[in-house]
């Protein structure tokens, strides 16, 4: 049986939700950033319209049959959007893997290590998982760090689907 969760989940600075469509501006500037398309790659959005067709084909029917799938990251405070943190199930992998992106001026603030570390609790208890991996380009420092603070071992290489890219695959088991 498939939990469908769907819900928001909040940390002390933080707001979790699921994308939407009305996300399609900030997607567009996020997937834009010059860290975007050097370490996850240029999809060509280019427009508002194609950010919300990119959402649409990409995160609902995993939302849907999952409950969980990509997230925006929204700091209480002031609503100001900063970043997508996501669990992602992908058809040729047995568990799913993490993911996020920020925008620049919110990295290294703790913002990734907070949501992520929330999400990796969600995916235990609301969830049900019981590991995940993430996948990182070898010289993406700054993930691979994040990355073994949130407590994922380096496991070897890997390749995503649709993908040539040679990438480092990090596993967690979620035994907390």
């Amino acid at each position: 049986m498939t939990v469908k969760v769907k819900k928001t989940i909040k940390t002390q600075r933080l707001y979790i939700r699921p994308v939407t469509t009305n996300d399609a501006p900030f997607i567009l500037e996020l997937m834009n950033t010059p860290k975007w398309i050097q370490f996850i790659g240029d999809r060509n959005v280019k427009t508002v319209e194609e950010a919300a067709i990119y959402i649409k084909e990409k995160a609902f029917s995993q939302l849907e049959k999952y409950g969980y799938g990509n997230n925006v990251i929204i700091k209480k405070d002031d609503n100001v959007k900063l970043g997508t943190c996501g669990l992602y199930h992908r058809d040729d992998r047995e568990d799913p893997d993490i993911g996020f992106a920020f925008l620049p001026e919110y990295e290294r603030k703790g913002y990734a290590f907070e949501a992520s570390q929330q999400l990796i609790v969600a995916a235990k208890e609301d969830y049900g998982l019981s590991e995940l991996s993430a996948y990182t380009l070898e010289d993406n420092t700054s993930s691979r760090k994040l990355l073994e603070r949130l407590g994922f071992i380096l496991k070897g290489i890997g390749h995503l689907p649709n993908n040539d890219a040679e990438l480092l695959h990090y596993h967690r088991f979620l035994d907390f």
